[in-house]
């Protein structure tokens, strides 16, 4: 039983009607999979898929100061983003733990829109408010209500928006933005995603959701399939994306992730800083590494890392069967001293499964 206070998306009644198996998820009601999980995913790498990523929180932040005080707030410099363009960034806290990961959109010279994950987005509308304080030409506006936000993922999916918006979105680059009709309905187009593939988010009022999921399935008819939440966790994870909760926790710091090249330490003083530079030249503790199993057993969420030596040595965040790949894959924290060990296991249920180390990401799309 869902807890008294779980949302629902403005698209709750849609997958409703669609038949699909609903779950709570960072405190709202969300499609878990129309039907085949597999199935979805597959669409994705060879057609097209449709999400509901309404649950995700909207932040604006405007003003002549909005730029500075998100290169405060993040450990990106969002003040140098180019009108139209997008950033992957992150908010950390004092002692470089992650708060959350973000994407924020420079909308205009002084609106900028911060895209949060569901279950941070309070959290980080807080520190928003509180990392501005100070920085009078800032405002900072949770508008997370007002929108939803729905993607359409795959190689068909340029041409499956395409019949419904005159914006130019065959010319869009990719981490780009531009405001357009769609079906009529005002929205921001975005080439962004988290499934590895080309796509489009299309932030929209909540209440045209409706209007543009209907019109995007008729455009779409058997070419565009919906897609739940079990889809979109093993497109990201083959695609080596971090999850919020699972890579990313206020327990590592970006450098873990091998995400150091998203902090701008040339642009001055932001929250952070000093932990992290502090970091910056040394040797992590632990690596984020890809694991491919040897064996049919997949290494889940939690599980052990076991080196050569039989010790413990690290722990899995990720881990499911890959529809690309047909083997089940991980992705899991590794202690220095063990980076260079070839030999790994997975404790699955008190047996050492073999393992290979392999490259992030699983797979990559061809251009």
């Amino acid at each position: 039983m869902s807890a008294p206070d779980t949302k629902k998306t403005p698209l709750a009644e849609v997958h409703e009607d669609l038949g699909a198996t609903v779950t709570e998820f960072a405190g709202y009601l969300m499609p878990l999979r129309y039907g085949s999980e597999t199935a979805e995913h597959q669409a994705v790498r060879t057609s097209a898929g449709l999400f509901d990523l309404s649950h995700m929180g909207e932040i604006f932040v405007t003003g002549t100061q909005a730029g500075a005080a998100l290169d405060h707030a993040l450990i990106g410099h969002l003040s140098a983003l180019a009108v139209g363009r997008a950033r992957y960034t992150m908010i950390c806290d004092p002692q470089g733990g992650v708060l959350d990961d973000l994407i924020v959109y420079r909308l205009a010279a002084e609106t900028f829109l911060v895209v949060a994950n569901a279950s941070n987005a309070a959290l980080v509308h807080s520190e928003l408010v509180k990392r501005s304080d100070g920085f009078e030409g800032a405002t900072v506006d949770d508008r997370s209500d007002a929108y939803a936000l729905v993607a359409v993922q795959g190689p068909k999916a340029q041409a499956i928006l395409s019949k419904l918006t005159d914006a130019p979105v065959a010319d869009l680059k990719y981490y780009a933005g531009l405001p357009g009709a769609v079906a009529g309905i005002d929205a921001l187009i975005a080439r962004t995603g988290y499934t590895g593939e080309d796509g489009f988010e299309l932030f929209v009022p909540a209440s045209d959701a409706v209007t543009v999921w209907e019109a995007l399935t008729e455009a779409g008819g058997d070419e565009l399939r919906p897609c739940g939440l079990s889809a979109r966790d093993t497109l990201r994870l083959e695609a080596g994306m971090p999850l919020y909760g699972n890579e990313l926790t206020t327990a590592t710091t970006p450098y873990d992730a091998g995400l150091g090249r998203t902090i701008k330490f040339d642009k001055g003083d932001f929250v952070g800083r000093a932990a992290l530079a502090a970091l910056a030249d040394e040797t992590p503790e632990r690596t984020l590494i890809g694991l491919v199993a040897k064996g049919r057993r997949v290494p889940r969420h939690g599980y052990e890392i076991v080196g050569s030596d039989g010790t413990p040595c690290g722990v899995v965040t990720s881990g499911a069967p890959s529809p690309t790949l047909g083997k089940p894959i991980a992705m899991g924290y590794i202690d220095a001293g063990h980076t260079e060990d070839t030999d790994l296991y997975v404790d699955i249920r008190g047996k050492n499964e073999p393992v290979d180390k392999v490259a992030l990401p699983f797979y990559r799309r061809t251009p």
